[in-house]
């Protein structure tokens, strides 16, 4: 028997949902810290330790779709859990890495549960949370995301690797949250109330996926996270090494870098009821867009001891702009089709996800500066404010004018 949604926030699913999102992101983090380790051990250019940051990247564009179909028929804690389990064995596989060559393989492995997962999180949210509470939710979950991914940077050259003083050790450290958060997932998650796992045949013309197509709206969304996910996967991935040359120690690097992730989390608390108050979404969009243009074209000329505010300028404008889209995602899409939204969104978006982090590397190779590559983020972030214009305004004060 499904349980019955009520306008109370499900605190023991959206724990589920926090643990999940803090553990899936500890392994991908783990990587920008220890990239002159893994450069020098495995005898790496930039661009190939990139593809050890941006892999899992790639797998969450290659199965968030069908991830996404799975999770609307079987169900959004069945498909997320299988994900989890994913996750958790690719992260203690890469702790036995010996080259270059396991080492992606395993990456894989790891990135695929990645994909299957973090897509779903959005529906699990739009099935068991009430509308008018979707944008607190998000930033619950989100907080987890944000608080694994800072801790990763900022822990893992200081605290982790000297524990082992090998990137296996430190990997198989880093996997003992993703195992933890599996577990507890199939222990706390249930799926949700009214759950949309379809019991009849869906005609050619009416499957899901057909009709998401043809949403241009969600379109334009899935356009604005790739141009996002560009920036930030970008940004995220290379800041360590823009430290570095600006002269930070590859300790200091690390958690000057932490604090793009550690300021989301105050953010994730105000950003909601700033949204809340003002009753618009699309503020929250190009405002934060044009922000982090004006950072990266300012991390060109700025030093190191300024290089703290800019940081946390990018991670206010990160965080704001990641929740903003996931609530439109769910005031776009019925529920029924959540799985397969987000999928989409999440496939175009972490194509920019995957292309950032290799042009940046590609580059720093080519010319030993990342001058160039902020030029490139400053387009980039101007562009994801122009498509902000277009989308169309979802937010509470549009909903009553249209009722």
């Amino acid at each position: 028997m499904q349980p019955e949604r009520n306008s109370r926030m499900p605190w023991a699913i959206l724990s589920g949902a926090v643990l999940l999102a803090f553990a899936m992101y500890i392994p991908m983090f783990s990587v920008p810290p220890m990239e002159h380790i893994l450069k020098e051990e495995l005898l790496l250019t930039h661009a190939q330790t990139s593809l050890l940051y941006s892999i899992p990247i790639l797998m969450i564009g290659a199965v968030a779709i069908p991830a996404g179909l799975i999770a609307d028929r079987i169900g959004v804690r069945k498909a997320a859990g299988i994900g989890a389990i994913l996750i958790a064995v690719g992260s203690i596989l890469r702790g036995t890495a010996t080259d270059f060559s396991s080492l992606l393989a395993f990456t894989f492995i790891y990135g695929t549960g990645l994909g299957w997962s973090w897509p779903n999180l959005p529906k699990l949210v739009s099935g068991w949370v009430p509308r008018e509470k979707v944008s607190a939710a998000t930033g619950i979950y989100s907080l987890g995301m944000y608080a694994g991914a800072a801790l990763a940077v900022a822990i893992t050259m200081p605290l982790i690797f000297p524990i082992t003083n090998t990137f296996q050790g430190t990997f198989f450290i880093s996997s003992i949250p993703p195992v933890a958060a599996a577990i507890l997932w199939w222990i706390l998650v249930k799926e949700p109330p009214h759950s949309s796992i379809h019991d009849e045949p869906l005609t050619r013309d009416n499957t899901p996926l057909r009709q998401i197509l043809r949403h241009k709206s969600l379109w334009l969304l899935s356009i604005l996270f790739l141009l996002y996910a560009f920036f930030m996967y970008t940004w995220i991935g290379r800041a360590p090494a823009l430290m570095m040359l600006k002269g930070a120690t590859p300790e200091l690097a690390g958690t000057i870098t932490s604090i793009t992730i550690w300021v989301a989390i105050p953010t994730v608390f105000l950003v909601p009821r700033l949204a809340h108050r003002l009753g618009l979404r699309k503020p929250f969009l190009w405002a934060p867009a044009i922000a982090m243009a004006l950072a990266a074209w300012g991390a060109i000329y700025i030093g190191l001891p300024m290089s703290w505010i800019l940081m946390a300028v990018v991670g206010i404008a990160d965080c704001t702009i990641f929740l903003t889209i996931m609530v439109l995602l769910v005031d776009m899409v019925p529920e029924e089709e959540m799985g397969t939204a987000s999928g989409m969104v999440f496939a175009v978006g972490h194509v920019g996800a995957l292309i950032g982090p290799w042009v940046g590397g590609h580059i720093l190779d080519l010319t030993g500066s990342l001058d160039l590559s902020l030029l490139i983020l400053t387009g980039i972030a101007i562009a994801a404010a122009g498509i902000a214009f277009r989308l169309p305004e979802t937010g509470p004060k549009a909903r009553d004018k249209q009722q």
